[in-house]
Order: C-alpha cells, then structure tokens, then sequence
C-alpha cells in the first residue's frame, strides 16, 4: 500500500492580476493498492479517492432546535387544565374535611402526623413507580404506555421538561388522582385518613412539576423553590441529576428524594429486579448497555443550553 503525498490546486479568478482574491485549495488523499497475482503476471492497480468529510451547518443545528422548541406536544389544552382543576378540587376537599374533622373533634396531632406519613410515603411512591416505567414495559403496555414512553423520551431529551407547560405536565397524575381519591371522599370522613390522603395524593400529583424543577436552572427558579431545594423539603436539582448519570439506575425519588439513599445504599430496586427476573423471567433495561432511545442527546442537549 503506498501512499502518495498530498497536492493542492489552486483555483484562481481569471481577474487575480487585476484583484486581489483569497485562495481556494482541494485537499485530495489518494490511495495506491497494488496486487499481484502469480497466475496471469499482471499488476492491478487501483485509486482509491476519499470524499471530503460532510458539512454540518449551522442552520441545520438550528431548524432542529425550532422544531423541538415549537413542539406542540410541550404545549398544555383544555382537556389538560381540565384534569388538572378536578385533580387539585379533590386533593383540595380531602384536605379540607381533615381540617374540619380535626376541628370538630379537637384532634389535631392524628391528622397532622398522617399528613406526614403521606408526604414520606409519596416520595416512595413516586420513586417506585419511576423504577417501574424506566424499567419495564414499552410504548405498547396497557394503561401506561404513553407514561413509559414519555419517561424514556425524557431521558433522552431531559431538558424538555423544563419547556413542558404546567397542565401538559402533571395532567396525566391529576387524572388519576381525581379517579382514585373521589371515591374516598364520598365514602369516608374520617380526619386522619383524609390527612393522609390529601397531603400523598397532592404530592404525587405535583410530582412531575417537583421534577421539572429539579432540572431548572438556580437562576431561572423561583427563590421559594431554591429554598425548598435546599432545605430538602423538594428534591434537589444536584441529587435528580445523578439519575441522568450512567449507571443510569439510581435516585429514582421525586418528590423530597428523602428515600434515594437508602433504597441506592440498600440495592432496594436491584433485589426487587432479581426477584421479577428468577420468578418472570423479565429483564429490566438498567441491565442493558444504554442506547441511544433512553440516553441523554448530549449534543441537543448542549445546543439547547447554548441557545439560552
């Protein structure tokens, strides 16, 4: 194999006497192979000629970033606002009558101390089923195929979230908040489990905007929001990152992230994924080597930040 050295050619302006004009060159690398072949005595020579490299514009970059901008789907409707207004009514009355009911029976500590399981338990909750949606299922599983695609498209494109309208948001938990509490409400009066309902329901359904907040940037957030990041009442925008982090299967809690570091410590989530595998025979994909459809689109990702 033999390599012949490069030639430039200059392309000159028929005026370059009159004018000055800047120099255009092509850069040609050519390769020589030369085979023998013993039977026939004749040498083939072949020219092998490598194509520049293909340009990447600006402009490409950039009707890219618009159309992901633009994306209707980030936008909220109606319907959403809808959902979202009978989801926080419900949340609303389950708080109201354990107020009222603690009231009426001068019992206060039971529903305010209930109130408190619920916002540890939602933590839980929500970490729970993040694991589950990451994990399991695809575009086509009943009832949460759009959750679970919409989930590994964040993971791809994490920085959407921050785009996402309110109600577009949180519409789908506001749904079935409204579904699962009402029948509570209408069947029981009691204070302390309406303490509990109220604060766990309200938290998993502001979920998915404590986790749109925890992609936010300090500056673009609102102070009280910073604080509560800070003070750990919110999950924090330091700790939710790491889940965006390979092994990619970690820090799956997004209301406080109170119960990230026990269930990470403890291997929680990978016992529970050796129990479904030896007793389902499933694997979950933070088994699989990450690909391209559930990891972070780091070269959008870094436009989009550049952009703003």
């Amino acid at each position: 194999m033999y390599i012949l050295p490069h030639h430039h050619y200059p392309l000159r302006s028929p005026h370059h006497a009159r004018r000055r004009h800047r120099h255009l060159s092509l850069t040609t690398r050519v390769h020589c192979s030369t085979t023998t072949t013993t039977e026939t005595n004749m040498t083939t020579k072949s020219l092998v000629i490598h194509p520049p490299p293909t340009l990447v514009t600006a402009a490409n970059t950039a009707l890219s970033n618009r159309i992901v901008l633009n994306d209707p789907t980030l936008e909220s409707t109606w319907s959403h606002r809808v959902w979202v207004a009978s989801g926080c009514t419900t949340v609303i009355i389950s708080l109201a009558k354990s107020i009222s009911g603690a009231a009426d029976s001068h019992m206060w500590l039971e529903p305010i101390f209930s109130g408190l399981v619920g916002y540890i338990l939602a933590d839980l909750g929500s970490g729970v089923y993040h694991w589950g949606i990451d994990n399991y299922g695809g575009a086509e599983t009943p009832m949460f195929g759009s959750q679970i695609a919409a989930f590994q498209g964040h993971h791809q494109w994490p920085w959407t979230i921050t785009r996402r309208q309110f109600a577009n948001n949180i519409h789908a938990l506001a749904r079935a908040i409204t579904f699962t509490v009402l029948p509570i409400e209408l069947i029981f009066n009691d204070p302390v489990l309406h303490g509990f309902v109220g604060v766990y329901s309200g938290c998993i359904m502001f979920s998915q905007q404590f986790h749109a907040w925890a992609h936010g940037t300090k500056s673009k957030l609102p102070p009280l929001v910073v604080a509560l990041q800070e003070a750990g009442i919110l999950v924090s925008r330091s700790q939710h990152a790491a889940h965006h982090r390979p092994p990619y299967n970690n820090n799956y809690c997004i209301v406080s992230g109170v119960w990230n570091a026990f269930l990470d410590k403890q291997k929680v989530f990978e016992a529970l994924e050796m129990i479904l595998f030896f007793k389902l025979g499933v694997r979950p994909r933070s088994w699989s080597e990450p690909n391209s459809d559930w990891t972070e689109d780091t070269q959008t990702s870094c436009s989009q930040t550049t952009m703003h």
